[in-house]
């Protein structure tokens, strides 16, 4: 199976960690932090907004399976890439939408993907495309979040079903089993 890599950022990594799961084609996701300026941070510093980090998922995916520009896809239908620095009530340059890419490829990708966004908005995509940096995962207790305790947390229960139904809606050939 070959496998490759992508490094996205739409706000609350519990979030966008729940809707790529569902994805066939997508072999891992792991919640973290990118492109920022302080080495090991922790989940404290980051939601300070003093870092520079994002909160973030990589994504490890069977380009066989799932391309990357249909990961992207997925990516802009299900967050809101017109607000800056802002998914819902999360507020901060750690919640900003951002694009990592692994390549030049994957970065003339992302370009194309924001224009198709784009052409499907009324306002401006607000979604930047980022060096990739280097990646820290985050705690263990943030992994595989929603699938653990998710439903038990009220903001989770508020925010990632609205995501997760426009997953079914928009792309339902490609979910899991």
């Amino acid at each position: 199976m070959a496998g490759q890599w992508a490094t996205l950022a739409g706000g609350c990594f519990w979030c966008t960690e729940a809707v790529f799961q569902q994805l066939a084609g997508v072999n891992s996701v792991e919640s973290g932090y990118i492109g920022g300026t302080v080495a090991d941070p922790t989940y404290e510093q980051v939601c300070t907004g003093t870092t520079g980090h994002a909160e973030a998922i990589r994504i490890g995916f069977d380009p066989d399976v799932i391309g990357y520009g249909e990961l992207l896809d997925v990516f802009f239908a299900t967050h809101d890439p017109t607000t800056l620095n802002r998914q819902g009530n999360d507020i901060g340059t750690q919640y900003r939408s951002a694009i990592f890419p692994h390549d030049d490829a994957q970065a003339e990708a992302a370009q194309e993907a924001i224009a198709r966004a784009q052409a499907g908005q009324g306002a401006p995509i607000m979604t930047s495309i980022e060096p990739l940096s280097a990646w820290y995962p985050a705690e263990g207790y943030h992994q595989d979040y929603w699938n653990r305790v998710g439903t038990r947390n009220p903001y989770c229960m508020a925010v990632i079903p609205p995501k997760l139904q426009k997953l079914r809606k928009g792309f339902a050939g490609r979910l899991n089993g």
